[in-house]
C-alpha cells in the first residue's frame, strides 16, 4: 500500500530522542518569539513536518518544549563559534565592532524570546523568563571569547583583555534594554577612546 502524501508528509525521519527533541526545538524558536507561551504544539508539529503526537513521544508537554527552547536560546555555542569566525589579523575595532555585533544580534533573539513569552503566559511566563539569569555561566565562555580577540593588543591596552571584555559585555547587556541601544561601533569607539574629545584632552 502506497503512503499518501500526508501520510509521507507526517513521518518523522529515523533519528534517535536527543536529535528529535532538537528538531523539534529549533523549529518551534521561531513560533515561540512571535507567538510566545500562545503557540500550540499543532503549530510546532506542522513547523517541523512532523505529526502532533511526535512532539509528545519525547517531550511531556507544551511546557517542556517551552523550557527547552528557553535553554537552547540560552545556550553560547552559536556566538562562541562566530567569534571564534572572525580574523585577528584584522584590525582590533573592527574585531570588536564585528563581535558587538554578534552578540546584540543573540541579545536580540533571546530578548525577543523571553519578552514573547512573559507577556503571553501571565506567572509561567515570568517564571520562565526569570532563569534568564542563567545565561551568566554562557558569558564566562564569550567573556573570554572576546577577551582572546584583543590579546594580540594586551600591551596596548590599559587594561587586561578580560577586564575590557566585561565591559563591552556589561555595555552592550545595558544597552539591550534601551528603545534605541547604541549601536556596535558606537560602543566599541567609547570603549577604546572614552567618552572625551581630542579636544577636551587636558582640561580639569
Amino acid at each position: 500500500m502506497t503512503d499518501t502524501p500526508t501520510e509521507q508528509r507526517r513521518r518523522a525521519p529515523s533519528m534517535d530522542a536527543e536529535q528529535r527533541r532538537g528538531m523539534i526545538v529549533r523549529a518551534a524558536l521561531p513560533l515561540v518569539a512571535e507567538y510566545g507561551g500562545a503557540v500550540t504544539t499543532r503549530q510546532i508539529a506542522r513547523a517541523a513536518g512532523i505529526g502532533e503526537g511526535t512532539v509528545f513521544r519525547v517531550f511531556a508537554d507544551k511546557d517542556a518544549v517551552l523550557d527547552a527552547c528557553v535553554a537552547e536560546a540560552l545556550r553560547p555555542e552559536r556566538t562562541l563559534e562566530q567569534l571564534a569566525a572572525i580574523p585577528l589579523t584584522r584590525p582590533l575595532p573592527d574585531r570588536l565592532v564585528e563581535a558587538a555585533a554578534v552578540l546584540r544580534a543573540h541579545l536580540d533573539r533571546l530578548g525577543a524570546l523571553l519578552g514573547a513569552l512573559h507577556a503571553t503566559n501571565g506567572r509561567a511566563g515570568a517564571r520562565r523568563t526569570g532563569a534568564a539569569p542563567d545565561r551568566a555561566a554562557g558569558a564566562l565562555p564569550v567573556r573570554r571569547a572576546l577577551a582572546e580577540l584583543m590579546e594580540p593588543e594586551r600591551e596596548l591596552l590599559r587594561l587586561p583583555p578580560d577586564r575590557l571584555a566585561s565591559l563591552l559585555l556589561g555595555l552592550l547587556f545595558a544597552g539591550a534594554s534601551e528603545e534605541h541601544p547604541p549601536g556596535p561601533a558606537e560602543l566599541v569607539d567609547v570603549l577604546l577612546h572614552g567618552a572625551l574629545t581630542t579636544a577636551s584632552e587636558g582640561r580639569p
